[in-house]
């Protein structure tokens, strides 16, 4: 016959979490199976009266502690977040708060740590909103490289009608036998290559009044032939650039000048990779970007960026995340059309290959990911290099990453359908990643306090309370 007792599981828990023990200590210091400690912490079975002594006597704690129907505070906690105006329609009663803390304590906890994530975040926000005032942007977009980003995000980075007017004119640059011949024939320019130090630090230059394109001699011809399709941009397209520019109510100048240099650049590529033949080689040829870049004559990045603009209506081919960092973690270049969440601000995961190929220069490296909210993704991350040429030259080094949805993985080259895929488990960024136990956490995530450690250190670097 089972012994009469109270239902305490939450309270249980809570009284080992802070004492910083686990069941089994619990178990062996009042007698009693880990398995039955499971159990009450559950609210599977009763606490027994002789198991409260027990514990008031192991851990010289007042029964009453764990005897009061609920935590005063939390109460009240609980009770001044229900009184912000964004619950002020719904109404919930003081009884009901009691009632919902003594019957479900985790809903409680689950609702104030939301709350104090808001809160930081409203917070965060407001700060940037005066300093934007401060600086007489009261529109709020101080970031133009943020602005644009959300802007390319918002068109999936697909252009349909500069890709339409770039295959035309990459047919017509074919017929003149390649850009320099065209160049000269439809806008009467001459290209020419000049040292480094000549340049000046400039990679192209239109030169109006000798009628040429100066390029750095140390470009290789991938980077060379890109610097001449976008000079192209300016002179076919500048003004189909212009409008969409302009209809992007892009508020900052600076973010114009940026959307009107990415949208040049777009067009750039997509004559060097015209849409129709570049997406049926990618079909091809299974997304393998080193085949397809040698296929186009552009770099490894040319073509992974390439692969993220394949999005036109009727003609989509695999959606792509594209990103370039350094080894500092710094984001140089972000492209999404499927849908990847990543931080807007702050450090990425360092448990994501993309921030370890520095290891393994120019090798590529695959890797399946999974976030928190149980999205699956795949990843190939490889370094790529810019500047260099000539011996002692500055060279920049960078990692780039492809991603896609896990399910559009058996469609590429680097899926072996031999080995079953193991997830790496990363996070947007720490700040927003509530995995407890990730030994790589470099910070504690938004709304998380952190548990003292007078009677445990945990293994990972925080460890958090409930």
């Amino acid at each position: 016959m089972q012994k009469p007792g109270v239902y305490l599981g939450p309270r249980l828990r809570r009284l080992r979490k802070d004492l910083g023990l686990t069941q089994a200590n619990i178990a062996t210091e009042i007698g009693i199976s880990p398995s039955y400690i499971a159990l009450m912490e559950r609210n599977q079975r009763p606490v027994t009266a002789e198991v409260l002594i027990r514990l008031a006597k192991t851990y010289t704690i007042e029964l009453a502690t764990l005897m009061e129907d609920k935590d005063p505070s939390l109460v009240d906690r609980l009770k001044a977040t229900m009184k912000d105006p964004i619950f002020a329609d719904i109404g919930i009663s003081p009884v009901e708060i009691a009632d919902l803390l003594s019957n479900f304590p985790g809903f409680g906890d689950a609702m104030l740590r939301l709350y104090t994530a808001y809160r930081s975040e409203q917070f965060a926000l407001a700060d940037l909103q005066q300093l934007a005032g401060s600086r007489g942007n009261m529109d709020g977009q101080t970031d133009p490289v943020a602005s644009v980003r959300v802007f390319l995000a918002a068109h999936r980075n697909c252009f349909p009608q500069l890709d339409s007017a770039a295959e035309e004119i990459a047919l017509e640059v074919s017929h003149a036998g390649g850009l320099v011949a065209f160049l000269k024939h439809r806008h009467g320019l001459s290209v020419r290559r000049l040292p480094h130090d000549v340049m000046m630090g400039s990679v192209r230059r239109l030169d109006r009044h000798r009628r040429e394109i100066l390029l750095d001699d140390g470009l290789d011809v991938a980077s060379q032939n890109f610097q001449l399709a976008q000079q192209l941009a300016y002179l076919e397209v500048n003004d189909e650039i212009q409008k969409t520019v302009e209809g992007a109510n892009l508020v900052c100048e600076d973010a114009r000048h940026l959307a009107h240099r990415a949208l040049a650049g777009y067009f750039g590529a997509a004559v060097s990779m015209p849409y129709v033949q570049f997406a049926k080689a990618a079909e091809s040829k299974r997304y393998d970007v080193e085949a397809i870049s040698r296929q186009f004559n552009t770099s490894f990045e040319q073509t992974a960026h390439r692969l993220t603009t394949l999005q036109k209506p009727g003609q989509e081919r695999i959606p792509f995340f594209f990103i370039r960092v350094d080894n500092a973690g710094n984001v140089s270049k972000r492209l999404d059309s499927a849908n990847f969440p990543f931080a807007r601000h702050g450090g990425g995961c360092p448990l994501w290959s993309l921030h370890q190929v520095f290891t393994s220069p120019r090798t590529v490296v695959t890797q399946w990911l999974e976030l928190p909210d149980g999205q699956r993704f795949f990843s190939i991350a490889r370094t790529v290099s810019s500047g260099g040429g000539a011996y002692a030259s500055t060279r920049v080094t960078r990692a780039v990453a492809l991603v896609c949805e896990a399910r559009h993985s058996e469609r590429m080259v680097y899926y072996d359908r031999d080995i079953a895929p193991v997830y790496t488990p990363i996070g947007i960024s720490c700040r927003l990643c509530h995995r407890a136990t990730c030994l790589s956490r470099s910070e504690p995530p938004i709304g998380r306090s952190i548990l003292a450690d007078a009677f445990r250190r945990a293994e990972a670097p925080f460890d958090f309370s409930d």
